[in-house]
């Protein structure tokens, strides 16, 4: 139990830092071969590019769970908790609906790579690995909506002010 209290306050923030790293790594070291040794690597980029496709991902799901996504909230904030409350377990709700429909047309992509075999152009890899992105990302985030979907309601049930957002940097 622990550990997934660990990974639900942890788990993006993990993998967004190990991607990142993983990501200055390989680009330094391009750029060290290209211009030092004048050679370059054919998995160099397209292995950070995709590694930068997934972490943006996971980042929009921790931005979504630190509710730092963009929001213009002047009128909501002048209403009451229980309004205030209300109006944003509307925003969740209507953000999960538009997840679902984006995580449906991502699936397509990637289950036909799956069933066609279709391999990356440098390093001739399966190209689903790559294509999970979309989806992978959409699943957190459908998570992250559900968990505040749920504390908001929690939150309009007991009358108390909304959550307030996250410090993006602490």
């Amino acid at each position: 139990m622990k550990l997934i209290r660990f990974l639900d306050r942890n788990g993006e923030k993990i993998l967004a830092l190990w991607l990142y790293l993983f990501i200055v790594v390989v680009i330094f070291n391009e750029v060290l071969r290209r211009f030092v040794l004048s050679y370059s690597s054919l998995w160099g980029e397209e292995t950070a590019r995709y590694s930068f496709i997934y972490m943006v991902w996971i980042g929009a799901a921790m931005a979504v769970k630190d509710r730092l996504h963009i929001r213009i909230t002047i009128l909501v904030d002048r209403l009451n908790y229980r309004l205030q409350n209300f109006f944003s377990m509307l925003a969740w709700l209507l953000g999960m609906v538009l997840a679902v429909i984006a995580l449906r047309y991502s699936l397509e992509p990637f289950m036909l790579s799956i069933k066609y075999q279709s391999v990356t152009d440098g390093l001739r890899i399966v190209q689903a690995w790559y294509l999970f992105a979309v989806p992978f990302g959409f699943s957190l985030i459908m998570i992250r909506f559900t968990q505040a979907l749920v504390e908001d309601g929690r939150r309009l049930v007991a009358n108390q002010p909304p959550r307030g957002r996250e410090k993006l940097f602490q």
